[in-house]
């Protein structure tokens, strides 16, 4: 029985370890990177609103505003105490407008990053997030700034052209706005004439400028023939009596018109009476008519006249022999 109870005792005595261990917990678990960034995004957000609602109540109160950290003083008191939690609040990337480090929402463009509310137009200032933008020399800016300041101008109405350019005359127009000055009409595959530095269509190019035919009066377009001081038409340029071409290349001026020879000559009062062709060499004037020489005979026997030795019957010259057989 004593054995019996010497075992017993032995079995209710607590074990003793050897050396005493101190009592440890497990190391607290960091919240996931994701979980970290929101919160800090919270936090920055709270912070600037708390600012700004500070200094607002501060001005309509008219006391004095106790000054508050700045902003940049309490982040970096916040990133501080992440750090102290195993957090690492590193920012994403640093704004190109303000160089300060972007932890919340981030605009890429340009090859670089900004803060939402510091890309913005070069010109004017506006914010550029979401809407299209165009980019000169590194920098940004609105559609309306770009065109105003980069965009050829039209030199009919000197504004900015977006779309399509049409270079004429050494000068950019909107297509629209090339058109004849005279007539107001777009010009199509014809083309364009300019005068003076303005754009005509053909047609009123023609007629207000091309020189006129002295026959007809109408504008010269193509050929033309030279001739009494003026420009022709080739067809126009023919006999003002008898309306015929001169074949010989060669006519004659009366009075400013042109003239064959034959009808020249009776303008001039220079035909034979005898043959009706011009004399274009010696003359005999008798009874106030002109006579080729060989022409000057005598009706009835055919014999040549002379000046002074004939007589007149009628129309007809004859000698004087033959004059009084006939008529005496």
């Amino acid at each position: 029985s004593l054995a019996l109870g010497l075992t017993q005792q032995h079995s209710l005595l607590p074990a003793i370890p050897s050396s005493p261990m101190p009592a440890t917990q497990p190391p607290p678990t960091p919240p996931a990177p994701t979980v970290a960034a929101r919160q800090l995004d919270e936090l920055l957000a709270d912070l600037g609103q708390m600012q700004s609602k500070l200094a607002a109540v501060g001005q309509s109160a008219g006391a004095p505003v106790r000054p508050e950290p700045s902003l940049d003083h309490m982040l970096g008191g916040l990133t501080r105490d992440l750090q102290e939690l195993g957090i690492t609040a590193a920012p994403a990337a640093v704004c190109a407008a303000c160089h300060k480090p972007i932890a919340g929402k981030m605009f890429t463009a340009l090859g670089e990053a900004w803060h939402p509310e510091h890309f913005t137009c070069a010109r004017c200032g506006q914010e550029l997030g979401g809407q299209p933008f165009f980019e000169r020399g590194g920098r940004a800016y609105c559609e309306e700034d770009y065109h105003q300041a980069f965009s050829p101008r039209c030199a009919y109405c000197a504004g900015p052209i977006r779309e399509k350019v049409l270079t004429a005359m050494d000068q950019t127009w909107h297509p629209e706005h090339f058109f004849c000055t005279h007539c107001g009409k777009v010009f199509g595959d014809d083309g364009f004439h300019e005068r003076d530095g303005k754009p005509y269509c053909r047609q009123d190019f023609m007629a207000l400028f091309a020189p006129k035919c002295q026959g007809c009066e109408r504008p010269l377009t193509d050929n033309y023939l030279s001739a009494l001081q003026g420009v022709w038409h080739p067809e126009c340029f023919v006999c003002a009596d008898c309306l015929c071409s001169f074949a010989s290349g060669s006519f004659f001026e009366l009075e400013g018109r042109p003239y064959c020879e034959l009808h020249f000559h009776q303008r001039q009062g220079s035909v034979c009476h005898g043959c009706g062709r011009p004399v274009t060499g010696r003359c005999i004037t008798a009874a106030g008519r002109k006579y080729h020489p060989e022409h000057f005979i005598c009706a009835y026997c055919l014999g040549r006249l002379h000046k002074g030795t004939f007589r007149e019957h009628g129309d007809k010259m004859y000698c004087q022999a033959c004059h009084e057989k006939l008529f005496l």
